[in-house]
């Protein structure tokens, strides 16, 4: 198992993160939802009253993950094993989130995070044993100065040159950490402790597969969606939690739309341009019925000027939209 706790300061109140984390997720699991091998299902997204960090919202998830791997890997795996199921609970400003896949018995990513107003100088917030200190790395991210490989450098995410329309904050400067630190209290900061834990233990591959999960699959991904986080920010200051359950409920709908299509044109294909059956036609709508039978239940009232304010949202940023794609998992 490698354990490394990763520190990220962000220049936000972490009530602010919340929102920008959420709004965050549900988008990039649009955005990345293409057909096979890349896809999104939300399986289940519901409040819970016993569980980590005490009460929360419980959210169960696959992805399709065949994009996302290298081609080594994904040659020695069958194709029913390209999916990984992710359980949350998001009990804020505690988070867990733990990663399986029902064909990899061995293999497991846990992830607890605690969300404090700090720029990442707290030493112990997961309370570790002295032996568990020795088995971490702590390994810091600084959005500004993270090197981005110039094939995925996009200036739209770059925060020494995003400034705010809503917030007129930004542009970050290399001294922003040292300069929050050196005004205590005068500009609003967080940090996102993440203790990761990963295993993967088949012998002759553990070290590589949970090296390249790490610096891959979890760091690389946190880096860039941070800057993602920042730079739209005017797409999600303002919202309340009431819009982000909305905007997470019209997601599902619209992810659950889109992976029965592909599931349906898959079987076509299969059946060398037969029809669909009918039994899954039905599955398929029963699913999507299920979900908007949900969505009637909860009354959004006035928190929302209709849903036109957030369908704005989403037009508004549409460039940065398609070029988030190239993200993996967050």
């Amino acid at each position: 198992m490698l354990i490394k706790e990763y520190r990220i300061p962000m220049p936000m109140s972490v009530e602010e993160y919340r929102i920008a984390q959420l709004y965050m997720i549900q988008k990039k699991s649009r955005e990345e939802s293409e057909g096979e091998g890349s896809g999104v299902e939300i399986l289940e997204n519901r409040p819970y009253t016993d569980g980590p960090g005490g009460s929360g919202q419980y959210t169960h998830k696959v992805y399709h993950i065949g994009q996302h791997i290298p081609s080594w890997f994904r040659s020695i795996l069958p194709k029913a094993a390209l999916r990984v199921e992710e359980e949350s609970w998001n009990a804020y400003p505690y988070t867990r989130t733990r990663y399986t896949c029902p064909f990899v018995e061995k293999f497991s990513i846990d992830i607890e995070t605690y969300y404090k107003p700090d720029t990442g100088c707290q030493n112990d917030v997961f309370n570790m044993s002295s032996a568990e200190k020795r088995q971490r790395d702590i390994d810091p991210i600084d959005i500004v100065n993270e090197f981005i490989a110039p094939h995925e450098y996009l200036a739209e995410e770059d925060p020494k040159l995003y400034k705010s329309y809503k917030t007129q904050r930004g542009p970050l400067s290399d001294d922003w950490i040292s300069e929050i630190n050196n005004n205590p209290g005068k500009l609003p900061v967080m940090c996102a402790y993440k203790l990761c834990k990963v295993e993967f233990r088949y012998w002759g591959m553990q070290s590589k597969i949970e090296r390249f999960i790490h610096d891959v699959g979890l760091r690389k991904v946190m880096v860039r969606a941070h800057r993602q986080a920042w730079c739209w920010q005017d797409e999600w200051y303002g919202l309340t939690m009431e819009d982000i359950r909305q905007l997470e409920l019209e997601t599902q709908l619209a992810l659950a739309q889109k992976m029965a299509q592909y599931s349906c044109n898959e079987e076509g294909g299969e059946n060398n341009g037969a029809v669909t059956s009918p039994e899954k036609e039905h599955e398929a709508k029963e699913a999507i019925s299920s979900i908007e039978a949900e969505g009637t239940t909860r009354t959004m009232g006035d928190t929302l000027q209709a849903r036109g304010e957030l369908t704005k949202q989403w037009s508004t940023s549409s460039r940065s939209s398609r070029s988030s794609k190239r993200g993996g998992l967050c």
